[in-house]
Order: C-alpha cells, then sequence, then structure tokens
C-alpha cells in the first residue's frame, strides 16, 4: 500500500439488521484515527456491499452484524468478491458473532470478529496489521 494515502475502509450494515449504532460508532472512531471512511448505511444486500466495494477500491471491509444471519450474509459477500477476482482486501465482521460460528466464517476468508464493547484502538490495530495490499 502507498504510504502517502489514508487506509480507506468500509463499513456496512448487511442484511435487515437496523441496529447501527454501533457501526457508526467505529466508523467514527476509524475517521478519528486517520482512515478514510464510506459508511453505507442500513440494509446492505450482498450485492449493494460488493458493487461498493468494486466502485470504492477499499483497503478493508468491516461488516456489522446483529441481527444472527452472518453465516448466511457472510459467505454469499465472499463468493462475490471471488467472482469479482476481488482477493486483496481484508475482511471482518463486527456484531454478535457465536464462538461456535467463527471457523465456519474464517473458512470462506472472514477474520477479526470484533464483539459489543470491543474498545475502537483493537480495530484499527487489527486493521492496520493485516491489511492485503
Amino acid at each position: 500500500m502507498e504510504t502517502n494515502r489514508k487506509i480507506k475502509v468500509l463499513v456496512t450494515k448487511p442484511g435487515l439488521d437496523g441496529h447501527d449504532r454501533g457501526a457508526k460508532v467505529v466508523a467514527r472512531g476509524l475517521r478519528d484515527a486517520g482512515f478514510e471512511v464510506i459508511y453505507t448505511g442500513l440494509h446492505q444486500t450482498p450485492k449493494d456491499i460488493v458493487n461498493t466495494i468494486v466502485q470504492e477500491d477499499p483497503d478493508a471491509v468491516l461488516l456489522s452484524i446483529l441481527s444472527g444471519a452472518h453465516n448466511a450474509l457472510c459467505p454469499k459477500i465472499m463468493e462475490l468478491l471471488k467472482e469479482h477476482n476481488i482477493d486483496d482486501v481484508l475482511v471482518a465482521v463486527g456484531g454478535i458473532i457465536p464462538e461456535e460460528d467463527k471457523e465456519y466464517l474464517k473458512s470462506f476468508g472472514l477474520s477479526g470478529f470484533y464483539g459489543p464493547g470491543t474498545e475502537i484502538k483493537t480495530i484499527v490495530d487489527f486493521v492496520k496489521n493485516n491489511l492485503k495490499r
């Protein structure tokens, strides 16, 4: 990654989850840490998210899911990324992700699972230390 540009992060809310306070807090925290942040808002489909990734070319994508639909939505997003030959973006998940689901999600290429109460610095450090570019 070029050192003279900001890290660009897409924060997005897949599915029908209507709770976005945490995603907004994370987006503001990343912005305050010097990242360029794009927040897509609520009710994004996997196709919407991947289209935004294609258009915006972020370094990282943070999916915020509290609805319990992570095992359906996350794999679909990763499959669509593969269809678009996108393999150089870091994809992490925030929200309520049970321990028993994390290995399943990791098998699709997701990493970094952060629940409510996670300090912004933890997420900032994760993104900085795990970029694929």
